[in-house]
């Protein structure tokens, strides 16, 4: 897939508005990068579309601070949303919204990726459990059993 680029045209807080070109508007959910170095500062940021404005223009939630963004700063859309690990070898470890490690041990290798907005199962691959769900969180495990 072609890589298209865009540019900040607004940023509000946390919302973040991306002009793309003309027939190039990346999904909903899509994930955009922001890569930027200023004088003092370097952005990563990764942003999610979460509305076409109009006019070219998405609206954007940004995963982590926006602080020293400009107005026309080069933003590429990924072509796919944001996903995280999943499996076994997940459970126990720490991660970001992005799905990347921040507990600081050694990191996965080939480990299957989901995105983080997918449908609801249907009711009929559903099947109710009366187990314990353990969820990992100590507290909540011990105070709701």
């Amino acid at each position: 897939m072609s890589e298209f680029v865009g540019k900040v045209v607004q940023v509000i807080g946390p919302v973040v508005d991306v002009e793309f070109p003309v027939d190039q508007l990346p999904n909903i959910y899509s994930a955009v990068t922001v890569d930027s170095v200023t004088d003092d500062r370097e952005i990563h940021l990764t942003l999610e579309v979460a509305q076409h404005l109009g006019n070219n223009v998405v609206r954007c939630v940004a995963m982590s601070s926006t602080d020293g963004l400009q107005r026309g700063t080069r933003a590429v859309d990924t072509g796919a949303p944001i996903s995280v690990p999943i499996g076994r070898n997940v459970l126990g470890r720490l991660f970001n919204v992005l799905g990347e490690l921040i507990d600081g041990g050694e990191e996965l290798s080939d480990e299957e990726r989901w995105p983080i907005h997918r449908q609801a199962p249907k009711v009929d691959e559903v099947e109710p459990a009366t187990t314990v769900l353990e969820t990992g969180i100590k507290v909540v495990d011990l105070i709701a059993p």
